[in-house]
């Protein structure tokens, strides 16, 4: 028996104003569309319920206004500043802007319009290349990020 993860879904109250959200500020490109579900190509699924679905059936109502507390989606990026610097031109409540995680990552996070919680990060080649800019060797880029040191040395090369 083979289990595969296939999408994160988000069930939401206000489909048209998320999928904006997820379209227009986090430039998310829509795979296939169901007209009450939509699947983005990097696997995030927004459905709005209606009654007739077994989950409204069995739960009631489903949708939670507070958002989901206990679920953070991440994103990435090579091209933090540029996303930060986009982002502060939207109408966003953020959790808390840029900041540096104890391993050296820059994020960010924020809120959906439905309250989920959003993280958009540096990737891993983005932060350890910008130590390694720094003049700091792959030992000590690796000891900051805690990236094993092989995968420090093929990230920098070149760099």
């Amino acid at each position: 028996m083979e289990i595969k993860f296939h999408s994160t879904v988000i069930i939401t109250d206000d489909f048209d104003k998320m999928k904006a959200f997820y379209q227009e500020i986090l430039q998310q490109e829509i795979e296939i569309d169901f007209g009450n579900c939509i699947g983005f190509k990097n696997g995030i699924s927004l459905w709005k319920l209606t009654e007739e679905y077994p989950i409204a059936k069995k739960l009631g109502q489903t949708y939670n206004a507070s958002g989901n507390k206990n679920l953070e989606i991440c994103f990435e990026t090579d091209d933090y500043e540029k996303v930060a610097e986009n982002l502060k031109h939207q109408s966003i409540n953020y959790l808390h802007e840029t900041t540096e995680e104890s391993w050296g990552q820059r994020t960010m996070r924020f809120f959906d319009p439905e309250n989920n919680l959003i993280e958009i990060g540096e990737t891993i080649p983005c932060f350890v290349k910008r130590f390694k800019n720094k003049g700091m060797t792959d030992k000590e880029v690796s000891e900051r990020t805690s990236v094993p040191l092989e995968i420090v040395k093929k990230i920098c090369q070149g760099v």
